[in-house]
């Protein structure tokens, strides 16, 4: 898969070009301890390399190696605090390497490579410290062309031609995905089978997480929210400290990596495994929105189609409800809807939760869906505890309906439809292991 993506990338940079891209640091968690390492995604994307302090460089038209890494060493001292590094031998026959090099020696071997090149595919940011040799390399390589009429005076961020190679999956890709929506699958179901009255939102969320990494994921994609009653209401809420009340929702939004690859699956249910009256008003408006949104998803379609959809169809929710008053039309080019509606209904899915692809053309019109996207639909509603103007019965309530779908030739699946969303199927699951 990575070599075919190196390839996928060398043709989109076109002949003249070298590129570096270093991999991501590790982050401090204290002084002494780091967080768990994960890979900058596009270093990962074109090399499946995991190790920090490593480099990749692509340099097309070198006679001889047009694939290079530059690795940590094998340390038996650092090993025994920190495990088994790949080392220089065995990245060169694992990872399919034309060159390895120790780490130690890059800045003694990268102008090798840069001879001759006309453009400096990097990204800056990514790695303090290859940013600065990165740029001391572009301004001595200016300061000789004037001269000598040699040397690269272009520095390219290589970052759009991956936006838009990650924007579709091939298979190698997809099976990953699948694997980390069945496990994200598992996840809710389990936390919808244990969810009472008394809980802690935690121990929803250990549950969650426990549930992912049992199932052979690297751990959750992000953060994983559950937010009980007027909590909900806030998008991102991740204190997850609150104990859960009766007759109140669970707002869950959470999802497996495996493989590097994501999973990003919200439901929202009774804590009591019954639905009040408001809340299933509520909850029916963005589930017919969530179904009719997905139903028009196949490939030529405008990615923003699913959008605009959301917000004619949420708008009108919140007349019937008395959330919004006027005219559709009128509300929706004021904007109103974003009281109770305030973000895009999806993302793109992939090696990151979001995943940083490329949506719109040169023109900046937004692409057409293609086979091989996946892309995550999620309306909601939220109306915040202390909202005013609107029917005392629907304050404090938050509803997301999220699954993740796959463009297939013909129209689309929805790759997460094994967790409940029907009130009743929701209810029937709850209740059928009550405690």
């Amino acid at each position: 898969m990575h070599k075919q993506n190196r390839k996928a990338f060398i043709e989109k940079m076109g002949p003249g070009g070298v590129a570096i891209f270093a991999s991501a640091s590790p982050a401090k968690w204290n002084h002494d301890t780091e967080y768990i390492y994960r890979p900058d995604p596009n270093f990962y994307y074109l090399t499946g390399f995991e190790e920090p302090e490593s480099i990749c460089v692509i340099a097309p038209d070198h006679p001889k190696h047009q694939y290079i890494l530059f690795v940590r060493p094998k340390d038996k001292q650092a090993e025994i605090w920190n495990g088994k590094r790949v080392g220089v031998k065995n990245a060169r026959r694992r990872y399919g390497a034309d060159k390895v090099y120790p780490i130690e020696k890059f800045s003694e071997d990268i102008g090798k490579y840069l001879q001759g090149a006309e453009r400096l595919y990097y990204t800056l940011g990514s790695n303090e410290d290859v940013d600065t040799e990165i740029l001391a390399r572009f301004t001595q390589s200016v300061r000789s062309r004037i001269r000598s009429g040699k040397g690269f005076d272009t520095l390219v961020d290589p970052s759009p031609i991956l936006s838009e190679l990650r924007l579709i999956k091939n298979e190698t890709e997809l099976q990953r995905i699948q694997m980390a929506t069945e496990i994200t699958v598992a996840g809710h179901v389990a936390a919808m089978k244990a969810v009472r009255p008394g809980l802690y939102e935690y121990e929803l969320e250990a549950l969650v997480d426990s549930t992912f990494r049992m199932n052979s994921a690297n751990g959750a994609a992000f953060p994983t929210i559950v937010a009980s009653g007027g909590n909900a209401t806030t998008l991102h809420y991740t204190t997850n400290d609150c104990q859960i009340e009766d007759e109140t929702l669970v707002l869950i939004d959470a999802g497996a990596e495996y493989g590097r690859y994501c999973g990003d699956v919200t439901r929202t249910f009774p804590a009591n495994g019954t639905f009040t009256e408001a809340q299933r008003e509520i909850y029916q408006i963005v589930l017919e929105a969530h179904y009719a949104i997905i139903d028009g998803i196949r490939p030529g379609v405008s990615i923003d189609e699913p959008h605009q959809k959301s917000i004619e169809l949420l708008t009108e929710g919140m007349l019937s409800l008395g959330l919004l008053k006027g005219k559709a039309k009128q509300l929706i080019k004021k904007e109103a809807y974003k009281q109770f509606y305030m973000y895009r209904v999806g993302h793109m899915l992939g090696l990151d939760v979001h995943d940083v692809n490329c949506v719109h053309e040169s023109s900046g019109d937004f692409k057409t869906f293609q086979p091989g996207m996946v892309m995550t639909i999620e309306p909601g509603l939220y109306v915040a505890e202390d909202r005013g103007n609107v029917p005392p019965a629907y304050l404090g309530i938050g509803v997301r309906i999220e699954d993740d779908i796959l463009v297939t030739e013909t129209g689309c699946e929805v790759l997460t439809s094994g967790v409940p969303k029907e009130i009743d199927e929701v209810e029937a699951l709850i209740n059928s292991t009550k405690w």
